[in-house]
């Protein structure tokens, strides 16, 4: 198994999802994070896993026999293009539309798309638009 180097200060440390089909959670995961550049840390017949992101079958030990629920989650691409790589990505191995590839309202610069994942999921890639040389943060209001 490969060790990651530890990142301090992330507002998540890692995600666990547990899916119904482990095989058809992997095409489409592998496929995604091959559009992002992300490689796979490790896999066995219970799992697999990218950086912090983990997926398991009902019957890993770690999922203890639940299944988990409809999530939301997005992950960085650098830039528009990886964004529609990703969606085409997705939908060839089993995602479905839930968004395509465009510009959002969130902030200027959200560019995004949205897929379904074989388990419900929406997964979406994000590009937040090239990064400034000064430090700014954006502001959202909900």
């Amino acid at each position: 198994m490969e060790v990651n180097e530890l990142q301090r200060g992330r507002l998540i440390d890692h995600l666990q999802i547990v899916v119904a089909d482990l095989e058809k959670s992997k095409k489409f995961y592998k496929a995604i994070f091959s559009a992002l550049s992300i490689p796979i840390g490790g896999e066995n017949e219970e799992y697999f896993w990218a950086d912090e992101f983990f997926v398991s079958s009902k019957d890993s030990k770690a999922s203890q026999g639940k299944l988990t629920g409809r999530g939301h989650f997005a992950f960085q691409a650098s830039s528009e293009e990886i964004v529609k790589k990703f969606y085409k990505f997705g939908l060839e191995n089993g995602g479905q539309d839930n968004g395509a590839p465009g510009n959002r309202s969130y902030h200027p610069g959200y560019y995004a798309a949205f897929l379904i994942d074989p388990d419900g999921n929406n997964v979406e890639a994000v590009f937040h638009g090239p990064a400034k040389k000064s430090a700014e943060s954006i502001k959202i209001t909900f």
